[in-house]
């Protein structure tokens, strides 16, 4: 299928019955769905059947949010009308049925949604020399928490005489994830990639800088949607550096949000080491103590399966750094927590205080 130029329909884009009834029950009647396909510190981008237009929250959507990953994000379903200076109005996000989120980068404590409404996360890993499997560990967790199928690409296979022993390598830590082999340089397995999407899908491709999703978009896309912004030093390739997160829709169907590389990726919840480390729960499950720590304790399956060699020391200690992350994050979540509801009580026993003073007097008591 071929997308027809001129704006496309709400099917182009994934809408579908599910959302329509989200829509209705919303109640939402006279604002029409548009699909956020990028962001830019507060300003949006909106795709609807009206064309690609510039979009804003209204004062009120404000007024009422207090947790920044209530926003619009990538991916997004908003309901919107045009307003009186041209701008159009966002005022509502639809429920998402998946979000890629990652703990935003810095020393805040919030969740950042790096895309929502996703059908697939394609973890990007180059085979130039710069593969790291913890990393890509991370990478595949945080996919995994998602909601959304998990496939790790490893790309600039024509960089590597390799690729098999790559292969057996990064498919032991995949975690259930399909894991396929891309050359955006000679094509392969770019028609793989192509055959996940498909119409009304939408896939994320994430990873740190410089593995080639912008240049496999632009494979997928068939012209230059990423421009060149520096050759790279020793394989005279172009590298292409994605500066903000934006949905592509592709000429044969389907969507595909390319991301920036990210200098960190924090969990924001674990939900998906459970998914990413199976192997190691499912052997914790047969330790002789419940509590066990596999440090050497009696009756250790995990011990007894490095002893045997078919587990990886590095793979137990990336779970464990994971974990105690996973951790950290949650005590900080649950302190911030409870301060949020201590300044809502706060607030709301002041008021309550100013509204007795004015109807009684100050010196009611």
């Amino acid at each position: 299928m071929v997308i027809e130029a001129g704006p496309p329909r709400l099917e182009d884009l994934g809408w579908n019955a599910t959302l329509a009834d989200a829509h209705a029950e919303h109640d939402l009647s006279g604002r029409v769905p548009a699909r956020v396909v990028a962001e830019d510190r507060g300003s949006y981008r909106v795709l609807g059947p009206a064309g690609e237009q510039r979009a804003a929250v209204t004062g009120r959507f404000r007024f009422e949010t207090n947790d920044p990953a209530d926003y619009p994000a990538v991916g997004d379903w908003v309901a919107v009308e045009a307003g009186l200076t041209g701008d159009t109005i966002i005022h509502a996000v639809l429920p998402r049925r998946s979000a890629l989120i990652r703990q935003a980068a810095g020393r805040r404590t919030e969740a950042q949604v790096v895309g929502a409404n996703l059908d697939i996360v394609f973890v990007v890993a180059s085979l130039n020399g710069d593969l790291n499997l913890r990393r890509l560990e991370r990478y595949v967790a945080v996919a995994w928490e998602s909601g959304a199928e998990p496939v790790v690409l490893l790309s600039k296979a024509d960089l590597t005489d390799d690729v098999e022993a790559i292969l057996a390598g990064v498919s032991a830590i995949a975690a259930g994830a399909s894991v396929l082999i891309v050359s955006s340089f000679d094509g392969r397995g770019v028609d793989a990639v192509r055959a996940r999407i498909g119409p009304g899908r939408t896939a994320a491709f994430v990873g740190s800088s410089g593995v080639g999703k912008s240049t496999l978009l632009n494979k997928l896309a068939g012209e230059e949607r990423a421009s060149v912004s520096e050759i790279r030093e020793g394989d005279a390739r172009g590298r292409h550096t994605t500066i903000r997160r934006q949905i592509h829709l592709l000429p044969e169907g389907g969507l595909v949000l390319d991301t920036p590389g990210m200098r960190e990726l924090a969990l924001w919840d674990g939900d998906g080491l459970e998914q990413s480390f199976a192997e190691i729960d499912g052997l914790a499950a047969a330790c002789r103590f419940g509590d066990c720590a596999h440090d050497a304790e009696p009756g250790c399956a995990v011990g007894a399966a490095i002893a045997a060699g078919t587990l990886a020391v590095e793979r137990l200690e990336s779970w464990r750094k994971l974990q105690r992350e996973a951790r950290h994050h949650e005590r900080q979540v649950n302190v911030l927590a409870r301060n949020e509801e201590r300044r809502k009580w706060k607030a709301i026993s002041k008021s309550v205080g100013k509204h007795m003073d004015a109807k009684y007097g100050a010196d009611r008591w």
